[in-house]
């Protein structure tokens, strides 16, 4: 398999390429590369069957045209997008093969599944979601946070409440609390909160290097790499988790 890792000199982009033993690689990288304002420049003696991105919130728009012009699938494994960004995703997904996932480990997935769980059975907790990342993480709360908050979403009307601060700082009604802790060199943990009268449930992932983030989407690039068009998940890797009881 031809992969074209965007994101190449990066922390995940170098876990990809360590990986990815006997794979034929290319690389681009945004911080290599500052000035370039589209893909046109890339011309490779053999094409490219998928692109796995770990890159920069940025470039995601001009690597879809790119994966648009030369009909090449890819993995977008980078967060921090903003809704047009997002939307071009999905358009995009209606010409090409798109896997896109805010946490690429199969644990993190399990963890939405469980999540799912407790608030359908927990109805009069109050849900906390608090993420953990190193000190360089540009983006906060996590893509992975927000994955956690749709997959609670999807079962209960609660809107978020971002952090708390001042004198008038009380808990709202029918809110999930999102934190974010940076510092050091914290891989990712994610924890959900459940706090009922007299009793606490948490829930929590806590990845202990990248490689289980780069391992996941290189899955990804295999099991993208023969598909037709369309948007596809972890959910859609994993065969589908449809287990949420009632």
């Amino acid at each position: 398999m031809n992969v074209l890792v965007h994101g190449i000199s990066g922390a995940m982009g170098t876990q990809v390429v360590s990986l990815l033993d006997g794979e034929n690689l290319f690389g681009y990288d945004h911080q290599a590369h500052p000035t370039v304002e589209t893909y046109n420049h890339f011309d490779f003696d053999e094409s490219v069957d998928v692109v796995i991105d770990f890159s920069h919130y940025s470039m995601i728009d001009q690597l879809l045209d790119y994966c648009i012009k030369s009909h090449t699938p890819a993995v977008i494994c980078t967060t921090g997008l903003d809704e047009s960004t997002q939307e071009k995703i999905i358009q995009a997904s209606k010409e090409i093969a798109i896997f896109q996932s805010g946490n690429m480990s199969i644990g993190i997935n399990l963890l939405l599944k469980l999540a799912q769980i407790g608030t359908q059975h927990l109805n009069d907790f109050d849900i906390e979601i608090i993420e953990k990342h190193h000190k360089e993480k540009i983006d906060a709360p996590s893509g992975t946070a927000f994955m956690i908050a749709e997959a609670i979403q999807s079962i209960k009307d609660l809107t978020l409440d971002f952090g708390r601060h001042g004198q008038d700082a009380k808990r709202k009604d029918n809110t999930i609390g999102m934190h974010a802790v940076r510092g050091g060199t914290i891989t990712g943990e994610h924890t959900v909160l459940f706090a009922g009268e007299d009793e606490i449930i948490e829930l929590t992932h806590q990845a202990s290097s990248k490689r289980v983030f780069a391992k996941g989407a290189i899955e990804a690039a295999y099991f993208l790499k023969d598909k037709e068009a369309g948007l596809y998940n972890m959910n859609d890797l994993l065969g589908g988790i449809s287990w949420i009881t009632t």
